[in-house]
């Protein structure tokens, strides 16, 4: 290499998050002998928990569960907010000296695959937009998640220009908004939505919770009374590890229950808002949802806060449709009025799939949505590159530190092998069968399934919504099934090279591939 060619490294993961960090350690601990380097497109580590700056920002996952296995969390909280969060993420990645290898302001622009090197060479951009270094690894791994950082779905609202008031997006919070003694409405009816509502509340004169549809709302103990108990008489690893399971039973428990039996968990879940809100209170049509439990995400709250500011007064619920925004706030379907000097769109958020980098195989521009995921980590055809992908029905950390064992797993076997590449072939017409990745029926799931990579009709190229089946399979199972494994090259050809460029490199030598 050069003194100006790219950075090299065995392994480049991109983004800095709950992902980023998890696979940072993993690295380090299954495969110490790779190098690798953390690139992060922002100023800090964190992710969503560095993003996400709105009152009352917190996990929507019991945090023993959304924490890290090999770092015990060791709040009482079970709900945790988003400082405490990125404080923790802080704390893990100087503890183990995951931090160093991490640069920041490095956005991964554009990822180029070449068969002849068997080398991604990537092109960064800094905080300023201008061209960054260049960078080269044998293995990429995109831990930036699916979500759109740059912008949230924000629908366009007919006299949104009369408003007199400010219209605020949570993904863009002002640092400086007082809100104290305002009149708030809040659209949308999701984890946000349902957060902002009674943080809001505490300070504003009222706040009002405006959907269209409701969503399933349950409300789970700020703190685990069991895991206070373990945790006074067991070793904090021990009684972290114990909660982690049953929190994770549970989840697995109720969400089999709730697609096998969705009447009876529908009536279970209502009766549970019944329960937490005053007698006589219209549950149907506010907390009454159109579909089936887990056909979206379902949101919970600590302690019942929602109810508890519905109950006091400080916030209502409109189920209603925007006619159109007056000076004054907003008209809707119905005739009602609602008065507002601050209305918050919390309309969800936006897919972009691969974390939007530019990826080419040997010059051909992907179409994620063209491809399958393999063993919920890898895509088809694409050689060497793994993402990581989150459960839609429990806690995201849970498939990421799965999908961050199978990454080292298999570079642990492509070294016993002598291989320079692990390719998914898709070679099985009964797996081509297209479905969406996420089995959500949200409304930005449904926005955005066509550009998202595909899942099959069976495994490996299923993914699948069970932390049970997959912790075994990850553990036990083999990862040869519909891999392709290509040779090593000579040390003479290896990627990056000391004074050749692709074009010089068309005549190297190339090994068997093998199954």
């Amino acid at each position: 290499m050069t003194a100006a060619g790219p950075r090299h490294f065995d392994v480049v993961i991109v983004g800095a998050g709950l992902s980023g960090i998890g696979a940072g350690y993993r690295l380090q601990t299954m495969c110490p002998d790779k190098s690798y380097a953390l690139l992060e497109a922002r100023r800090r580590l964190g992710g969503t928990w560095d993003l996400f700056r709105y009152p009352g920002v917190r996990s929507d996952s019991d945090m023993f569960t959304l924490g890290y296995p090999f770092r015990p969390w060791e709040d009482a909280r079970t709900i945790a907010d988003g400082a405490s969060i990125l404080r923790y993420l802080e704390d893990t990645a100087s503890v183990y000296g995951i931090d160093r290898h991490i640069s920041y302001g490095r956005r991964v622009t554009t990822a180029c695959w070449s068969p002849q090197d068997d080398c991604w060479r990537l092109e960064t951009a800094g905080l300023d937009g201008a061209a960054g270094p260049p960078y080269s690894c044998r293995f990429l791994y995109l831990c930036s998640g699916y979500y759109d950082y740059e912008s949230g779905h924000v629908p366009e609202f007919p006299g949104e220009a009369d408003f007199a008031g400010a219209i605020v997006h949570p993904q863009h919070w002002p640092e400086a908004l007082d809100y104290a003694g305002k009149r708030v409405v809040v659209i949308g009816s999701g984890a946000t939505a349902v957060t902002l509502v009674p943080a809001m509340a505490s300070k504003a004169a009222h706040v009002t919770m405006l959907q269209r549809s409701p969503s399933y709302v349950a409300s789970l103990p700020a703190r685990d009374p069991i895991a206070e108990k373990l945790t006074r008489v067991l070793p904090n690893g021990l009684a972290h590890a114990i909660v982690r399971w049953k929190n994770i039973l549970f989840q697995i428990g109720f969400y089999q229950f709730s697609r096998r039996r969705p009447e009876r968990a529908r009536r279970l879940l209502l009766a549970g808002v019944t329960r937490a809100l005053t007698p006589g209170y219209p549950v149907d049509p506010h907390f009454s949802p159109r579909y089936d439990p887990w056909d979206q995400r379902m949101c919970l709250v600590p302690d019942a806060d929602l109810f508890r500011a519905i109950r006091q007064g400080r916030a209502s619920v409109e189920t209603d449709e925007i006619d159109r925004f007056t000076p004054d706030g907003l008209l809707l379907r119905s005739g009602t009025t609602l008065e507002a000097d601050i209305v918050v769109t919390a309309t969800g958020l936006r897919l972009l799939p691969l974390g939007g980098i530019h990826i080419e195989v040997d010059g051909t521009a992907l179409e994620p949505g063209e491809t399958f995921v393999y063993r919920g980590f890898m895509l088809s055809g694409v050689p060497n590159l793994a993402i990581s992908i989150g459960y839609t029905n429990a806690s995201w950390t849970l498939r990421a530190d799965l999908s961050s064992r199978s990454v080292c797993k298999l570079l642990q076997r492509m070294d016993a092998r002598g291989a320079a590449t692990a390719t998914p072939v898709l070679d099985e017409p009964s797996a081509a069968e297209p479905e969406a990745l996420l089995n959500l029926r949200s409304g930005y799931v449904l926005r955005s399934a066509a550009a998202m990579p595909k899942q099959g009709r069976h495994a490996p190229w299923r993914l699948r919504q069970n932390y049970l089946l997959d912790f075994v399979d990850a553990r036990l199972g083999k990862l040869d099934a519909r891999l392709l494994y290509g040779d090593a090259l000579s040390s003479a050809d290896r990627c990056p090279s000391a004074s050749r460029g692709r074009a010089a490199s068309q005549g190297a030598r190339r090994g068997r591939s093998r199954r």
